[in-house]
């Protein structure tokens, strides 16, 4: 994987900085992921993606875990030194902190059954709330109706 910057824009006087970087993903087998994500107060975003072959939609949705890492390694720990990215911010989590074991599964059913007490999709509510894709959001639907917080999906015959 290569992390390059793409370009930088920086607020009126402020510390606020946003930063483009071109990211390229190659694997063994000549496929290849192309990626303008972009780094800011509020965390990653994608721009824009190129993908030859194009991607599935799990694997879409899991890009951004893919290249989150990578991304913030070019920004490096602490105060960017000169010659180094000048768009770089300190690295955070593009994501909120979710907790983890027992609490975080809780957690996950309130926010799963708030969402169909308000007719709303409670797998999205979930993705919200977790600030996690598609997939890593079932998984964590899962892991709470194993723990016994939410009803089973399918009654078993």
């Amino acid at each position: 994987m290569s992390v390059r910057p793409a370009w930088e824009v920086q607020e009126h006087e402020g510390p606020a900085t946003t930063a483009w970087f071109d990211v390229r993903l190659a694997f063994t087998d000549g496929a290849h992921v192309d990626v303008l994500a972009v780094v800011g107060e509020a965390g990653v975003s994608i721009e824009d993606v190129r993908a030859q072959p194009a991607l599935s939609l799990d694997d879409l949705a899991a890009l951004a875990d893919w290249i989150e890492g990578p991304l913030f390694e070019a920004c490096g720990d602490g105060p960017v030194e000169a010659g180094e990215a000048d768009a770089c911010l300190r690295p955070r989590r593009a994501r909120p902190a979710w907790p983890r074991g027992i609490e975080g599964r809780w957690l996950v059913a309130e926010e799963y059954r708030a969402a169909q007490e308000e007719g709303a999709d409670p797998v999205l509510a979930v993705m919200c709330a977790t600030g996690r894709s598609r997939r890593r959001s079932l998984r964590l639907i899962s892991q709470a109706r194993d723990a016994g917080f939410l009803t089973p999906r399918h009654a078993r015959r």
